[in-house]
């Protein structure tokens, strides 16, 4: 087992919808309808989460 490393991650769900809606640590945000991808573009810190690349969904 790791340490904990004090980063948090967000995934609400959108009432009504089927979109999720992730804020990773470092503040970028994301949306999907695949708890699957939104974890894949979590983890996948900082790819996907350049201050160059739109806020939202990038899918």
């Amino acid at each position: 087992m790791t340490a904990p490393t004090g980063e948090v991650y967000r995934i609400d769900w959108l009432p009504g919808t089927d979109t999720l809606h992730g804020t990773c640590h470092c503040g970028r945000e994301h949306t999907a309808q695949d708890p699957v991808d939104m974890w894949e573009w979590m983890l996948a810190h900082p790819q996907g989460h350049s201050v160059d690349e739109p806020r939202g969904n990038s899918s």
